[in-house]
């Protein structure tokens, strides 16, 4: 008989206790990968250049297209993985709250990195793109695909990221009812359109830059937003 190789057997680790897991999801969500793309490709703090934002925009402004790709990619799985993989103690709305908890800690730390201060983080979009996608796959891509249309529509990545984060809680409340999902959605888009008053207050004015054109001029006959042709939610 053929003989039987031993099977390597990978050690369980546990979940973290839901409090500390909410703890973590902080401390992963604060991980500045704009930062650090920033530093890598080009020796440069992302928070001096631009528009100082710690974002996937950007780091398309200052490092080009594929970093800005790559940060958004990492930025939406800081928000996913503690949803994910982290457990919630209880059953239905229970659970639900818990792993709403660490989403918004993810987020939170997005925003507000520990590594910084609590200061100098992104506007939150990409990780509340990945915290909804673990926890409503479905109404998710609805506003993903909304952002796609708004973009490809206006070319104001600010704009698409408004109507997105919008548009999230109504295909929640459409598909699944008033769950603790919606209300998470409907108070990330307060918080969203928060962090996003510049940039509400530059569309109102026709100062907005788009991606891959000039700004327009403001409202009155101003002069243009500059030469730059690149900007979005800042």
């Amino acid at each position: 008989m053929a003989s039987v190789l031993p099977l390597t057997i990978m050690p369980y680790i546990a979940p973290p206790p839901p409090a500390i897991g909410v703890i973590i999801a902080y401390v992963i969500g604060s991980f500045p990968f704009a930062y650090l793309a920033g530093l890598v490709l080009k020796r440069v703090d992302l928070r001096t250049v631009g528009s100082g934002n710690l974002g996937a925009t950007n780091v398309y402004r200052v490092l080009g297209l594929p970093a800005a790709i790559a940060v958004f990619a990492l930025d939406a799985l800081k928000g996913a993985l503690p949803v994910a993989l982290f457990r919630a103690p209880g059953f239905g709305t229970t659970a639900e709250w818990w792993l709403i908890a660490y989403g918004v800690a993810a987020i939170i730390g997005h925003v507000r990195p520990l590594f910084f201060g609590g200061k100098g983080g992104g506007k939150g979009v990409a990780t509340a793109c990945g915290v909804f996608l673990a926890l409503a796959p479905g109404p998710t891509l609805d506003a993903l695909i909304t952002w796609v249309l708004i973009f490809a529509a206006f070319r104001y990545v600010s704009l698409a990221s408004l109507a997105a984060t919008l548009i999230l809680p109504v295909a929640i409340v459409v598909s699944r009812g008033m769950t603790p999902t919606f209300w998470a959605a409907a108070a990330v888009a307060v918080f969203v359109v928060w962090t996003h008053r510049p940039n509400i207050t530059r569309l109102r004015h026709g100062t907005e830059p788009r991606i891959g054109r000039r700004a327009t001029a403001s409202v009155g006959g101003g002069a243009g937003a500059g030469a730059r042709g690149i900007g979005g939610s800042r």
